[in-house]
């Protein structure tokens, strides 16, 4: 599907409001060989991801300027830091089991890959670009715990998924809410939109015209089991924060927590 095909709707309160998208294809199988080895598969794309922050850490801060000059980000950087993310999401999903499909080396996807996100250039605040830094702090925490707590129990989900050939249902829409949210949250963080990031429960049953075919996450319509991992997730990544914060300092924070310290790392958005 090609970006810019489905959008998430208005929302109560928030009549104009434009949600970023993550669309994902659900696979129908996963290849075993391709679990097994997925992270060591993904190494040339982690590198690449290395520069391609570099790159968009210097963007955003010119961008973060221009936004307080133009109440928008220039084009050019709107389009680099969109492909930027996108190209983050399709590693991301790759490396937390939603796909099976090896992620393209390009910033613009082939229109039939089975991550897709859309993002809209639009007006921005100039006050809340100016403060942009102190108000995503309660979302970096939300997902940051979110994602903490899926990895703290990766190798369980990597388990499963290499014994069944995919990934359980509701496992698969917790995770990619999940992603979804952090999504939004690095969409936010890098002002490509003024909305500020929602919907790690999932979405109402929101109707897609008959032209669109449903896909996992559009809309991300989540079960109670699916709601409950999602709630593992953050009470997990409170108690790592805990036991992490109670770690003494002489061992560089690296027990128990720092198994997941460069996965965590890597998925901690830009701080402007």
């Amino acid at each position: 599907m090609a970006d810019g095909q489905w959008s998430p709707g208005r929302t109560a309160g928030h009549p104009e409001e434009f949600l970023p998208v993550l669309d994902i294809t659900e696979p129908t199988r996963q290849r075993r060989l391709t679990v097994l080895l997925r992270l060591l598969l993904l190494i040339p794309h982690f590198i690449v991801l290395f520069f391609l922050h570099i790159g968009a850490v210097l963007t955003v801060i010119v961008g973060w300027f221009a936004a307080l000059v133009l109440g928008r980000l220039p084009e050019p950087v709107f389009r680099f830091l969109s492909g930027y993310l996108g190209y983050r999401m399709r590693v991301a999903a790759s490396e937390m089991l939603l796909i099976d499909r090896y992620p393209p080396f390009a910033l613009t996807p082939p229109p039939d890959y089975p991550v897709q996100i859309e993002v809209r250039p639009t007006d921005l605040n100039r006050l809340a670009v100016f403060f942009r830094l102190l108000l995503m702090i309660p979302a970096a925490v939300v997902q940051s715990l979110a994602m903490s707590g899926w990895w703290m129990l990766s190798f369980i989900w990597w388990l499963i998924t290499l014994i069944l050939g995919r990934m359980p249902r509701p496992l698969m829409e917790a995770t990619a809410a999940t992603l979804r949210f952090q999504m939004r949250f690095i969409a936010y963080a890098l002002m490509l939109t003024p909305a500020y990031p929602k919907g790690l429960f999932g979405d109402e049953d929101l109707s897609v015209g008959q032209q669109h075919m449903r896909t996992l996450t559009r809309p991300l319509l989540m079960s109670g089991a699916g709601k409950a991992l999602v709630v593992l997730f953050l009470v997990l990544g409170i108690l790592g924060s805990i036991t992490a914060s109670l770690t003494t300092p002489d061992d560089g924070g690296s027990s128990d927590y720092g198994r997941h310290g460069q996965q965590a790392a890597r998925d901690v958005p830009l701080q402007m």
